[in-house]
C-alpha cells in the first residue's frame, strides 16, 4: 500500500496534535469519586465487562470519563517525540516502549443543573449532543447502608431500561455516573432491573486531598465540538470504518486487502449487533 508521503505526514501531524493538546480545565474540584461499572454487553454470555470511571465535580459541573481513557491522555501528552528529517519534514511518534492504555469508553459526559452533554470523537471530529437532566425520578421511602454510607432509594425509566438508584443526601451533589443526575444527593449505586448494568461508588477523595486540585480532563475532549444528535453520532461511528476505504481510495490508494478486512469487520459487527446489549436501548 502506497500513500502520498506528505498526505501521510499531515494525517499523523493532525492526529498527534489532537492527542497532545495540553489545555486542561482550570476548574477547582470540590468532589472526586470513582465508580466501578459491571456490564453485560453481549446477550450470548454472562460475562461482565468491568471498568473504572471518574466523576470530578466542580461548583457548576460534573465531568465523567473512563479512568483508563484519562490515563491514556496523560501517557500521550508526556510521551510524544519529534524527529527532524533530512528533507526538512518532521516525524512525530511515541517514546520507545510506551504503551497507550486502551479502552472502548473514550467519551466524556458533562453534567450540570441545566443539561447533560455527551462528547465523543469520530475520526478527527469531536461530536456532541445535549439532553435534559432526568426529572422523572420516583423517590422511594426505603433506606440502605452501602459501604458505610446512608442511602435512600429512587427509581426511574430511562432510555428503555428501568433503573434502581441509591443516593445519599449526606453527600449534597446532584450527580452520578453516566447521565444519571438530578437526585437530592450523590448517587452511590445504580443498577438496571435486569442486573445487566451496575455502577457502584468504590472510592472518594477526602476534602483535605482536594484542596487546590483541578479537573484533569483536557479541554480538547469537550471544546470546539460539532453539535449533533445522539442518533446521528451513533450513525457516524458506524460509518467511520466503512468510510476509511473510500477516503484512501479518493487519494488513489489501492487497498484491496484493507477493503476485505473492512468487509469482514462489518460482517462481524452485523452478527454481533443481533446480540448487543447496550446500556441505552433507545436514543
Amino acid at each position: 500500500m502506497h500513500i502520498n508521503k506528505k498526505l501521510f505526514q499531515l494525517l499523523i501531524l493532525l492526529f498527534i496534535s489532537f492527542s497532545f493538546t495540553q489545555s486542561y480545565a482550570q476548574d477547582t474540584i470540590v468532589g472526586e469519586f470513582t465508580y466501578l461499572l459491571k456490564a453485560k454487553f453481549d446477550l450470548r454470555t454472562d460475562y461482565r465487562d468491568q471498568e473504572l470511571f471518574s466523576l470530578q465535580i466542580t461548583d457548576n459541573h460534573a465531568f465523567f470519563a473512563s479512568v483508563i481513557s484519562l490515563k491514556g491522555d496523560s501517557v500521550m501528552a508526556n510521551s510524544g517525540t519529534s524527529t527532524k528529517n533530512s528533507d526538512g519534514s518532521i516525524t512525530l511518534g511515541w517514546k520507545k516502549g510506551v504503551v497507550i492504555p486502551k479502552t472502548d469508553f473514550n467519551f466524556t459526559i458533562i453534567q450540570s443543573n441545566d443539561n447533560i452533554q455527551y462528547f465523543d470523537s469520530v475520526g478527527m471530529s469531536l461530536l456532541t449532543y445535549k439532553e435534559p437532566v432526568i426529572k422523572n425520578w420516583k423517590l422511594i421511602d426505603e433506606t440502605k447502608i452501602i459501604n458505610t454510607i446512608n442511602c435512600k432509594k429512587a427509581e426511574v425509566t430511562f432510555k428503555g431500561r428501568n433503573w434502581i438508584a441509591w443516593y445519599s443526601p449526606e453527600i449534597p451533589f446532584p450527580y452520578g455516573p453516566m447521565k444519571f443526575s438530578g437526585l437530592p444527593g450523590l448517587i452511590i449505586k445504580i443498577t438496571d432491573d435486569k442486573g445487566d448494568f451496575d455502577f457502584e461508588l468504590v472510592k472518594s477523595v477526602s476534602d483535605t486531598q482536594l484542596k487546590g486540585k483541578l479537573v484533569n480532563i483536557k479541554k480538547s475532549r469537550y471544546t470546539n465540538a460539532i453539535e449533533t444528535t445522539q442518533a446521528k453520532l451513533r450513525q457516524a461511528q458506524k460509518n467511520a470504518d466503512a468510510n476509511a476505504a473510500g477516503v484512501l481510495a479518493s487519494y488513489g490508494t489501492t487497498i484491496i486487502k484493507g477493503q476485505e478486512m473492512i468487509r469482514e469487520r462489518e460482517k462481524a459487527r452485523e452478527e454481533n449487533k443481533k446480540y448487543a446489549n447496550p446500556l441505552e436501548l433507545e436514543n
